[in-house]
């Protein structure tokens, strides 16, 4: 988590490869293709509240939102985790991060996120993106890989690629940095999140 922490000091961003364990990555992988094969995962949209509408030119992914506590003992180590996770960052940068919020996500194949901030319209709550990947023996070639711009606010500058390797997480400042989920070859999970200030 330092190195995570260390990253994010210099840049707003960072991975943590293998922030899971494998068997722990595998579960919350297989608890999201359980909600999905039960339809409980709803397509995303774009906006909020009353303005949130399903734009397919935009992104074509669909979500579960998690319950504060978790719904299985896998999904309540991790939140368990992101808490200690919150108070690092709160005690490095003094953001006031105050709860979490996420979702199981799944782009099928075709699916894909164009560029985007995680910041609504006239709202400044989502402070920090975090990612956790779920899918097991991603190859080169399967897609579905985050771009992530690395300077804050430039949507034309220098990016890099972050494979989605199960087991991999990725957090960066929420407003700050452009990102999109480039096209799937194969179905892509994650489970997403943001932690939230008043």
């Amino acid at each position: 988590m330092l190195a995570l922490l260390d990253h994010m000091a210099l840049f707003g961003w960072g991975v943590m490869p293998e922030c899971r364990s494998e068997s722990d990555s595998l579960r919350l992988g297989q608890e999201c293709l359980i909600v999905d094969r039960a339809g409980g995962l709803q397509r995303a949209g774009v906006g909020k509240g009353s303005g949130l509408e399903i734009r397919d030119g935009i992104r074509r992914d669909e979500v579960r939102w998690l319950r504060e506590e978790g719904d299985s003992q896998v999904q309540q180590a991790y939140l368990a985790w992101l808490e200690i996770l919150r108070l690092a960052l709160n005690e490095r940068f003094f953001l006031g991060l105050f709860t979490f919020e996420g979702h199981f996500a799944r782009f099928p194949e075709g699916g894909f996120y164009k560029a985007h901030l995680d910041c609504h319209a006239g709202s400044s709550d989502r402070i920090i993106t975090t990612i956790l990947y779920l899918n097991e023996g991603w190859q080169p070639g399967d897609g579905g890989e985050l771009k992530l711009w690395t300077t804050a606010g430039d949507y034309a500058g220098g990016f890099v690629l972050i494979e989605p390797r199960m087991g991999t997480l990725v957090c960066f400042l929420a407003g700050d940095h452009w990102h999109e989920v480039l096209p799937t070859v194969k179905s892509r999970m994650s489970l997403t999140g943001w932690f939230l200030r008043r």
